[in-house]
């Protein structure tokens, strides 16, 4: 059985754009992509090239912590929008050979109904940055390493046709927005280099930062001593990797 892997829930905060940004159309009103401040109505969609491009021909269209496959729009996802097949007109039945003995419609003469294709699997792998750096540090531990090829890079293996491998770096609260967003985009990039470096196509790889904009749901830290702040902050300090391609489980 094929299920599909899709990339999901980019941020709407992105403090810097990237060169070379194009964009597409959504309904500002109802839309899950990041959208442009200065885009026109009917090009309003953020998208930037995938990581290690050389010609800026694969676009990816940002989306936000909320986006979901049924949200998606034909311009940035047109896999996932599904196009209603044409309705089948019945074959006429067949004539009768005599009036007075007509003959049934032949059942091999009518189509058989289209069968819509599987809608597709939606995965992405957090990892704790504990588990792949030291604290406040943007390289890789061979402990992080280990876990990349464990959680990761085992996973990749099994896709059969890879599309994009999404890297995106997250900090806690600590420090101010620019500091934390150069280090989850120090951190963003560590990752991506590794996976390159055991086989992933660089232009296939897509890396964000976003500092300490998107903080985990729920998580609520007050605690007056540093250390024990910087402990129950750890849930927010994550490396989240989702992978688009299409995957074949054998049972």
């Amino acid at each position: 059985m094929k299920l599909r892997l899709i990339a999901s829930a980019v941020s709407s905060a992105v403090v810097a754009l990237t060169a070379g940004v194009v964009f597409a159309q959504a309904n500002p009103a109802n839309s899950a992509y990041l959208l442009s401040a200065t885009g026109a109505a009917n090009n309003n969609v953020v998208r930037s090239g995938a990581y290690g491009a050389t010609n800026g021909s694969d676009k990816l269209c940002w989306r936000t912590g909320f986006w979901t496959p049924a949200m998606a729009i034909a311009e940035c996802d047109p896999d996932l929008v599904k196009v209603a097949a044409a309705p089948v007109a019945p074959s006429a039945p067949a004539m009768p050979a005599t009036p007075s003995a007509p003959s049934a419609p032949s059942a091999a003469a009518v189509p058989a109904k289209p069968v819509a294709p599987p809608a597709p699997s939606v995965q992405k792998i957090t990892l704790a940055s504990k588990a792949l750096f030291d604290f406040d540090k943007s390289v890789l531990r061979a402990e992080g390493k280990a876990v990349l090829d464990r959680e990761i890079i085992s996973r990749i293996a099994e896709v059969q046709k890879l599309e994009l491998v999404l890297v995106t770096g997250h900090t806690d609260r600590l420090g101010s927005q620019q500091y934390n967003q150069k280090l989850s985009e120090r951190r963003a990039a560590s990752v991506a280099t590794y996976l390159a470096s055991k086989g992933v196509a660089k232009d296939k790889i897509e890396t964000l930062g976003m500092g300490k904009t998107q903080p985990v749901p729920g998580v609520v830290c007050n605690q007056k001593n540093r250390k024990a702040l910087i402990a129950c902050l750890q849930p927010h300090r994550r490396v989240e990797v989702e992978v688009k391609g299409e995957i074949v489980i054998r049972r």
